[in-house]
C-alpha cells in the first residue's frame, strides 16, 4: 500500500510584530493619576504555567502591545520611573485573541501606589466574531475517531453539509478533500482557513485537513482553537469564509504524560438498513503524549504520537446486467452478443438484489483499511524578555489510496448506520 508523507516545520521568531495571527495580543494605555500617557513605562507580563516573561515598553501615546501570547493566565506588572506602578490581577488569555487592558495610576496620600484596570472581559481590540473551544474537550469528550474539528459544529453559525459524500465510496469527495465539510456563516466549504500555529494547513482542495477516512487527528496535541465566522482582520487573510484557528500545545514548567488507546468495534452496532448481515468493524487509537522543562522558565518541549488503525466494512451497490440481458434477451428485444463481449460479461456479477429492465443490483461488503500515523512536537525556547524561538513539527503518514474490494466499477456504498 502506497502512502504519503507529510511532514511541517515552522520555526517561528516571535517579536514584537503583529501582522501574523498566531496566539494572542495583549495591549492598552498606561496613563498617570491625571490620565495623561506614561510614556517609557515598562510592561512586564508573566506566564502563570511556563514562568516565560515578556517585556514590552509603551510608546510616546503610552500604549504598549505584546503580541503571540501563548493561551493561558497571565500577571502583568508595571513601571515607570523606577517605581514599580503595581500588579493587576491575572488575566486569561484565548487563542487569537485581542484584548485591551489599560493601566491608570493612581496616588494616595501614603504615597501608596494603585493600579486600576480599564475594560473588563469583553474583547475590545477586534470585531470579530469568535469563539474558543478549550483543548480539554477534545481530549475527554466521547468524539466519533477523535475528531477535535467536530467540536466547531458546536459554535454559532457552523453548520456540517449534510448532502457530503460518503468518505469511503467511489464518488468526487476526493475532489473537494476528506476533511469534514463545513460551512461557517453560510460560506463554502472551501472558502475556509485552518491555521495550526499561525500555518495555513488547508488540503490540496483548499478543504478541512482529513484522511481518507474523513478524520482529522491530533486531538491530545491541541491546546486551543477558535472558531472566527466574521468581522476579522485581514492579519488571517487567505479566506472569504470562516477561520478555524488551533495552537498546539506547549511544555511548562511541570512534567506531564499520557498514554491512552480508543476502542470501537462492531460489539453493540446493530445491522445496517442496506445490509444482508452485521459487517466487521475495527478502529484503534492509542498513543501517548508528553512535555515539561528543558530549562525551567525558559526552554520546553511537548511531544504526541497517535497512531490509528482502522478497518471498515461497508455495503457496496453495484449496478450489472440481469441475468436475461447477458444472453441478449432485451426488454425491446432479442440481440446476438457479440463474441468479444461475451468474453468481459462474465466479468459482472449476477443480480443478488431488486431487477428492474435490463438490469439489477448486486450488494457486496466492500472493506476500507485506513492506517495513520501522527507525530507533532514543539519547541519553546525564551531567548530575551522580548524574543521566543518556536518550532512546532508535525509528521503524518497516510495513505494514498484505502483498500477497497469490491467487483465492478459501477459501485456507490452505504455505511449502514456507521
Amino acid at each position: 500500500m502506497r502512502t504519503a508523507l507529510v511532514v511541517l516545520l515552522a520555526p517561528l521568531f516571535v517579536t514584537a510584530v503583529s501582522a501574523q495571527v498566531v496566539g494572542a495580543i495583549l495591549t492598552g494605555t498606561v496613563t498617570d493619576p491625571s490620565g495623561a500617557a506614561a510614556p517609557k513605562a515598562t510592561v512586564t507580563i508573566r506566564n502563570a504555567e511556563t514562568g516565560i516573561v515578556t517585556v514590552v515598553q509603551t510608546n510616546a501615546a503610552g500604549i504598549y502591545s505584546a503580541p503571540n501570547l501563548m493561551p493561558g493566565e497571565y500577571s502583568v506588572l508595571a513601571e515607570a520611573s523606577g517605581l514599580t506602578l503595581g500588579e493587576l490581577p491575572r488575566l486569561t488569555l484565548t487563542v487569537g485573541e485581542k484584548q485591551i487592558f489599560n493601566i491608570q495610576i493612581r496616588m494616595e496620600i501614603a504615597e501608596t501606589v494603585v493600579v486600576s484596570v480599564g475594560g473588563g472581559t469583553v474583547e475590545l481590540g477586534s470585531a470579530a466574531i469568535r469563539h474558543v473551544v478549550d483543548g480539554r474537550a477534545a481530549r475527554e469528550l466521547p468524539l466519533n475517531g477523535r475528531d477535535w474539528t467536530q467540536l466547531a459544529v458546536l459554535e454559532p453559525g457552523v453548520s456540517l453539509i449534510r448532502t457530503q459524500p460518503d468518505a469511503n465510496g467511489v464518488n468526487n469527495r476526493g475532489n473537494r478533500g476528506f476533511g469534514s465539510q463545513l460551512t461557517i456563516a453560510g460560506a463554502r466549504p472551501q472558502q475556509n482557513n485552518y491555521l495550526l500555529d499561525g500555518v495555513s494547513v488547508n488540503d490540496y482542495a483548499n478543504s478541512a485537513p482529513g484522511a481518507t477516512d474523513g478524520l482529522t487527528l491530533g486531538a491530545e496535541a491541541i491546546a486551543q482553537f477558535s472558531v472566527i465566522s466574521s468581522n476579522y482582520s485581514a492579519a488571517y487573510g487567505l479566506t472569504s469564509g470562516g477561520v478555524i484557528s488551533a495552537m498546539t500545545r506547549a511544555g511548562v514548567n511541570d512534567f506531564h504524560g499520557s498514554g491512552y488507546e480508543f476502542l470501537r468495534n462492531d460489539a453493540l452496532d446493530a445491522r445496517g438498513f442496506f445490509d444482508n448481515e452485521k459487517l466487521p468493524f475495527r478502529r484503534n487509537q492509542f498513543g501517548f503524549a508528553a512535555g515539561g522543562p528543558i530549562v525551567r522558565n525558559r526552554t520546553f518541549v511537548f511531544a504526541n504520537y497517535e497512531r490509528r488503525r482502522q478497518s471498515l466494512t461497508t455495503t457496496g451497490i453495484a449496478t450489472v446486467p440481469s441475468e436475461s440481458a447477458r444472453s441478449g434477451h432485451l426488454s425491446s428485444g432479442s440481440i446476438t452478443v457479440d463474441p468479444e463481449v461475451q468474453r468481459y460479461i462474465g466479468l459482472f456479477a449476477l443480480p443478488n438484489g431488486p431487477v428492474a429492465g435490463d438490469t439489477g443490483l448486486y450488494k457486496f461488503p466492500s472493506k476500507a483499511v485506513v492506517p495513520e500515523d501522527l507525530f507533532t512536537a514543539r519547541l519553546d525556547h525564551t531567548i530575551s524578555p522580548a524574543t521566543v524561538f518556536t518550532a512546532p513539527i508535525c509528521s503524518t503518514t497516510v495513505p494514498v489510496r484505502s483498500r477497497t474490494r469490491s467487483t465492478s466499477s459501477s459501485t456507490s456504498t452505504r455505511r449502514g448506520g456507521r
